[in-house]
């Protein structure tokens, strides 16, 4: 589909044109991101930084006996790799495909010599690994303080700004692997959530039909995160650049709140 092969799909990669990559576009090979997908392994070598469009893929703290917590999820508003412009060889935690699209890979190397070339560049970068320290940082909290049931809304809206409509396509037991918690417990708070009239479910597939309800059912954390994210990545914090990242971010999706 033609549509994905615009690089304007991802937020990053158009504010790096703007700032100055001129020849980003040759650097970039598109790839399909199915389900599922291990993207870096933990402790394993990066060779690529991977810039969804319209996936969503997640960051996974990994545990010695298996079991994973989700620290942040990143979709078409940044990407994941953050650590190949510090200079890092390899990846503390998992990164994985949860919803299915594509994105575009930038080779390591690249990506160094440009952070490393360009002020602007550096400016930007920082900027949104600072974003994305933020949402570890506030997801680490919600994993301990708050309920299952406010996790599972804040989650739920989260993959909702990274798509373009209202519904997810996923399960009981993907969502329980996010979030550390048992399927039958996330089956539990969707029925809650459904009886409700919030959302719809079907095999597979989670449609939100009230957002402002579910919203309000959410944890303090998703609005923190958005709002974090916000006055960090806004357009002015990058002068040198802020006409071309206008456009950028006006051309997210009507239902996103990136």
């Amino acid at each position: 589909m033609r549509e994905l092969d615009n690089i304007r799909g991802n937020n990053i990669l158009a504010a790096l044109i703007a700032a100055g990559c001129d020849d980003l576009d040759s650097h970039l090979e598109l790839v399909p991101m199915p389900v599922g997908k291990v993207v870096y392994e933990s402790g394993g070598p990066m060779r690529y930084a991977y810039f969804p469009t319209t996936a969503i893929m997640s960051m996974l703290y990994i545990m010695n006996d298996g079991t994973s917590d989700e620290i942040a999820t990143v979709g078409g508003e940044g990407f994941i790799g953050v650590q190949l412009f510090l200079g890092c060889e390899t990846i503390p935690s998992r990164a994985l495909v949860r919803s299915a699209g594509h994105a575009f890979r930038v080779d390591a190397g690249y990506l160094q010599r440009e952070f490393n070339r360009s002020a602007p560049v550096q400016h930007l970068l920082l900027r949104y690994m600072q974003s994305l320290l933020a949402q570890i940082s506030q997801t680490a909290a919600c994993n301990r303080h708050h309920s299952i049931h406010q996790r599972l809304c804040r989650w739920l809206l989260s993959s909702l700004d990274r798509l373009p409509s209202s519904e997810l396509q996923t399960t009981h037991e993907s969502i329980g692997e996010m979030l550390n918690v048992r399927r039958e417990s996330i089956t539990q708070e969707l029925g809650e959530l459904k009886t409700a009239g919030l959302i719809r479910c079907q095999r597979g597939r989670i449609t939100v039909i009230d957002r402002p309800n579910l919203e309000a059912r959410a944890c303090e954390c998703y609005k923190g995160i958005k709002r974090e994210f916000t006055r960090l990545m806004a357009p002015a914090v990058v002068p040198q650049v802020s006409s071309g990242l206008e456009q950028i971010w006006n051309a997210r999706p009507t239902n996103s709140t990136f």
